[in-house]
C-alpha cells in the first residue's frame, strides 16, 4: 500500500510504525472472511480492511470524524485478522495507533467520556473492583434481569496448601479477576505446587494495562506497566523461571511491554526482559502434567478459545491437547475462531454487538450437550456465564478439582 503521511507524524515513531504496518497490507480482503463485527454489519468499514484505510486516511491528513471513531470502536481486537492475513500486517497495534489520534482529534459526549473513563478507573484497581463487584452482589436481588446476569456470583476459595519449592515462578493477580475469579489463580498455583513449583505473587502490581491501553488512555497504560515492572524485578533479579499469567488477555498485554515500552529509556530493557519471562500455564506444565494424578469428573467439555489466546498468543490447540492428555473428552466446536463478543469492555460498551456475538458463540458451544464449558480467559468466562446453562470455568480450575479429588 502507498503512504504520503502529512508532517505532523512523519519521521515520528508512532508514523514510522503505522507506515510500516500499512506497507505491508495489500487489500487482499481475505480479513473480512473472519471478522466477527463484517459478519454481523455488512459494512467495509467495519471490517479490517476498512478500518486500515480509515486509519490510512487520517494519517494521510483528513480529519477524523465521529462515524470514523464509531468505526473503530466496533473493532473488537479480536486480532481474527491477523491470523488470516497471509502478509503478516499487525492490525492490532496499528489500530491502537488509529485509535489514540482519532481520540485526540475527536470529541465525544460527555456521558460516553464519563463512562469509558469509569470503566477504567475502576476496573484497573484491584481495590476499587472489589469494592464495587461486592456492592453491585448485594443489590443484585432488585436488579433489572439484564444488569443481574452480568453480576456473577462470589466463587468459593479452594483450600489451598502449597509448600516451598526450589523452582519458582511469578503469577499475576490481576486487577479484577481476583474479584470475579478468584478459583483461577488458586487452581493455577495448586497444579503448580503438585509440579513442584512454588507460586510467588506480588501485592504491588496490578491492572496489566490492557484496559487503558485500548481505552486509549496510553500514559496511564505506560503508569501501571512501569508500577509492574518495579515489583516484579527483585523477584526476576532473584531467578524465577517464567511470569504466569492466567488470563490470556492480561498475557498478551505483558508479553507487549518490550514493544509497548520501546521508546522509554528508563524501562525498555526491563520491560523486554519482562515480555520474554511470560508463559501460558498450559504451555508451562505440558510437559510435566502426565506426573499428577486425574480422574476426569466430567465426560464432555466444550472449550471456548479466547481470541487472544488464539490470535494474539498463537495457541491455538494447546490447553485441547492437554485437556485430552489427562482423559477430558471435548466436543466439537464450530466457528471456534469467533469472538464471544466480552473483549475488554466491549460487552459494556457496544452491547448490541456483543450481545449477537454472546448469542452465537453459546449456540456453537452448546450444540455438543456439554457439561461445563471451559476457557482461559476472566472476560471470557464471566461473560459467557451470564447466559450459559451449564457451568463455566477456568481450564486450570476443572483441572484443581479434579486433582484435588484424586488425592
Amino acid at each position: 500500500m502507498q503512504t504520503n503521511l502529512v508532517e505532523e507524524f512523519r519521521n515520528t515513531p508512532q508514523g514510522e510504525e503505522a507506515e510500516d504496518i500499512l506497507r505491508k497490507c495489500v487489500h487482499c480482503g481475505f480479513c473480512t472472511a473472519t471478522c466477527p463485527t463484517y459478519q454481523l454489519l455488512g459494512d467495509e468499514l467495519d471490517g479490517p480492511r476498512g478500518r486500515i484505510y480509515q486509519i490510512k486516511q487520517v494519517l494521510e491528513g483528513t480529519e477524523p470524524t465521529n462515524t470514523t471513531r464509531l468505526h473503530l470502536d466496533r473493532c473488537l481486537t479480536c486480532r481474527s485478522c491477523e491470523t488470516t492475513c497471509p502478509s503478516g500486517v499487525e492490525y492490532g497495534k496499528l489500530l491502537d495507533i488509529g485509535r489514540l489520534i482519532v481520540e485526540q482529534k475527536t470529541r465525544r459526549p460527555a456521558l460516553e467520556s464519563f463512562t469509558r473513563l469509569m470503566l477504567d478507573r475502576f476496573l484497573g484497581q484491584p481495590q476499587l473492583a472489589r469494592v464495587s463487584f461486592t456492592l453491585a452482589r448485594l443489590v443484585r436481588p432488585v436488579l433489572p434481569s439484564s444488569i443481574k446476569a452480568k453480576i456473577t456470583p462470589t466463587q468459593k476459595n479452594f483450600e489451598v496448601v502449597t509448600g516451598s519449592h526450589d523452582r519458582r515462578v511469578l503469577m499475576l493477580d490481576g486487577c479484577v479477576q481476583p474479584t470475579l475469579t478468584p478459583r483461577t489463580n488458586q487452581a493455577a498455583k495448586l497444579i503448580l505446587d503438585r509440579l513442584g513449583i512454588e507460586t510467588v505473587t506480588v501485592a504491588a502490581a496490578g491492572c496489566c494495562g490492557s484496559l487503558s491501553q485500548h481505552l486509549s488512555f496510553a500514559n496511564r497504560a505506560r503508569q501501571q506497566i512501569r508500577r509492574n515492572i518495579d515489583a516484579w524485578w527483585p523477584h526476576i533479579e532473584n531467578g524465577v523461571e517464567a511470569l504466569i499469567v492466567t488470563a490470556s488477555g492480561c498475557q498478551l498485554m505483558v508479553k507487549d511491554y518490550g514493544h509497548v515500552m520501546k521508546d522509554d529509556s528508563a524501562y525498555a530493557v526491563r520491560a523486554q526482559r519482562v515480555s520474554e519471562l511470560v508463559r501460558d500455564l498450559c504451555e508451562f506444565v505440558s510437559d510435566d502434567i502426565e506426573q499428577v494424578n486425574i480422574k476426569p469428573s466430567v465426560s464432555r467439555i466444550a472449550f471456548h478459545a479466547p481470541c487472544t489466546y488464539q490470535h494474539g498468543l498463537k495457541l491455538t490447540g494447546q490447553v485441547e491437547r492437554l485437556l485430552q492428555m489427562l482423559g477430558y473428552q471435548l466436543t466439537m466446536v464450530t466457528d471456534a475462531h469467533l469472538c464471544c463478543g466480552s473483549a475488554g469492555t466491549y460487552s459494556v460498551l457496544q452491547a448490541e454487538l456483543s450481545g449477537q456475538l454472546l448469542r452465537n458463540k453459546l449456540g456453537n458451544l452448546m450444540a455438543g450437550d456439554p457439561e461445563v464449558i471451559v476457557t482461559a480467559n476472566v472476560g471470557c468466562q464471566t461473560y459467557l456465564m451470564t447466559r450459559s446453562g451449564v457451568p463455566v470455568k477456568h481450564w486450570a480450575e476443572l483441572v484443581a478439582e479434579d486433582l484435588q479429588v484424586a488425592v
